[in-house]
């Protein structure tokens, strides 16, 4: 079965777009223009991913998200933004998403977002990571050198077998590091991990 898509954004022509752009290789169950319909939807389809604008009219995406992860906690959620900027990036880290793509993205890179939050990663788009890194703040010093390249990865999607074999290291040794850096951070998330990083000028 394709996966279940559920699609927001208060544009008619973004709608088209977006639903033409994943109609081969998703099941698109549904579309809302407005924040309050989207919960509500999510809620009755239960999509596998919602994607979703962050400023639309009634309830705007980021609340929308949060919404959503009390009533369709299975259901993933992914922003489609124009809006290329640090404090949106924290805030929907903050609110639950599990990831964050620019309208000003290649269609590729759409569906390679969604495909990588069903597999349960996290995804924000590296034109977001370039503006990040212009202005980057002190890394902790708490992290080794081979933690801070496993953080890195990890913020930027990769899975455990993706970090492993980037790094030449097993995929055991990979989430070693992953649970270390949790552990040593006080974090309990892969969002929270990756909204630190991103916060921290390692994404």
């Amino acid at each position: 079965m394709k996966p279940r898509i559920l699609l927001a954004d208060d544009h008619a022509l973004i709608l088209d777009g977006l639903s033409r752009l994943l109609e081969s290789e998703f099941d698109l169950v549904g579309t809302a223009d407005n924040g309050l319909d989207l919960v509500s939807k999510a809620e009755t389809l239960k999509p596998d991913v919602v994607l979703a604008d962050i400023s639309m009219p009634g309830l705007n995406g980021l609340d929308a998200a949060r919404q959503i992860a009390e009533k369709s906690p299975n259901s993933k959620v992914l922003i489609v933004t124009m809006h290329n900027n640090e404090t949106y990036v924290r805030e929907a880290l903050r609110a639950g998403v599990s990831g964050y793509v620019l309208k000003s993205s290649a269609a590729p890179e759409l569906a390679f977002a969604v495909r990588r939050v069903m597999e349960g990663g996290t995804y924000i788009a590296p034109s977001v990571h370039q503006k990040e890194r212009s202005a980057p703040q002190e890394e902790p010093k708490s992290l080794t050198p081979r933690q801070r390249e496993v953080l890195r990865l990890i913020a930027a999607g990769s899975t455990a077998k993706e970090v492993a074999s980037a790094l030449n290291i097993s995929v055991r040794t990979a989430e070693f590091h992953k649970v270390s850096i949790m552990q040593k951070l006080g974090i309990r998330t892969t969002a929270q991990l990756t909204r630190f990083a991103v916060e921290n000028g390692l994404g």
